[in-house]
């Protein structure tokens, strides 16, 4: 059974789309060498900034997700190939009638290959019921840097999360062995508590392997907690951890951002370079 199906979910009634990409190395970059796709995801031309990196952009033409809809997306990087996938923007969870929205992540990393998964953030708005799930496969010598970044309600607009469930599930492991598992349920009622998110509105996690404690130091030496964010570094195995709870997905990303830009070189062995959809 896998980890993050083990609990009973409803039957869908909205949008069942799926999107298949697969990436290969060719000659001297990386090509989008397979694309599959069903409903209401796809993704934009390949881009080449660096080169060889191949960053690709997956779209959700709807712009929103509503209780029913089951998005899945699974990608495997194959040997020595290398990408960069990300958002164009947000994806907002709306207001559900009674039924759970569904997104799913599957995503495989082959021996010698990386994958920096990127995408912008998740807003649910009050009232949404919400299942995320992520699962990573890492080969025994892949590389990985990837974010998820979770809004509750719209901080901006002064919308708090008041009604309201999401499951959030996260499974990564390395040869099949797990290194970070994590499983949250949220429920609007308890956000205040002091075992939940203390009113905060936005968390977010940064993984990145493989690492050590020379990088864990490194991240350290970047972060500093302010009485409007608490964020921290932890190093389990060879993964590097890196929690953030607040109430500005903009902060988020630009302490991520920030993270990113001096992790890259040491695990990937590149400069960064920030897709270009970004800047727009």
């Amino acid at each position: 059974m896998n980890p993050l199906n083990s609990l009973a979910e409803d039957v869908p009634s909205g949008w069942l789309a799926q999107l298949d990409l697969e990436f290969s190395h060719r000659s001297d970059k990386t090509v989008l060498s397979h694309r599959s796709q069903r409903g209401p995801l796809h993704v934009q031309r390949p881009f080449y900034p660096e080169g060889d990196v191949c960053h690709l952009y997956i779209l959700h033409p709807p712009g929103g997700v509503v209780g029913g809809d089951t998005l899945t997306i699974n990608t495997t990087i194959h040997a020595n190939a290398s990408t960069l996938l990300t958002t164009p923007g947000a994806t907002k969870f709306y207001r559900s009638q009674g039924q759970t929205a569904h997104q799913k992540q599957f995503l495989k990393i082959a021996d010698h290959a990386s994958l920096e998964w990127m995408p912008q953030e998740n807003i649910y708005f009050p009232g949404a019921q919400a299942r995320m799930s992520t699962q990573i496969d890492l080969a025994p010598n892949a590389r990985f840097i990837g974010w998820e970044t979770h809004c509750l309600g719209l901080p901006v607009n002064n919308e708090t999360f008041t009604t309201g469930q999401l499951n959030l599930d996260f499974l990564l492991r390395r040869d099949g062995v797990p290194l970070l598992m994590e499983r949250m349920h949220i429920n609007a009622e308890k956000l205040n508590s002091p075992t939940g998110l203390r009113g905060h509105a936005v968390m977010a996690m940064l993984v990145a392997t493989p690492a050590n404690n020379e990088l864990l130091e490194q991240a350290r030496s970047t972060l500093q907690d302010t009485d409007n964010h608490l964020i921290a570094a932890t190093l389990i195995e060879d993964c590097l951890v890196i929690r953030y709870l607040g109430n500005s997905t903009a902060q988020c990303r630009k302490l991520f951002t920030q993270i990113w830009t001096e992790l890259r070189p040491a695990i990937l062995q590149r400069k960064a370079c920030p897709p270009r959809i970004w800047a727009t």
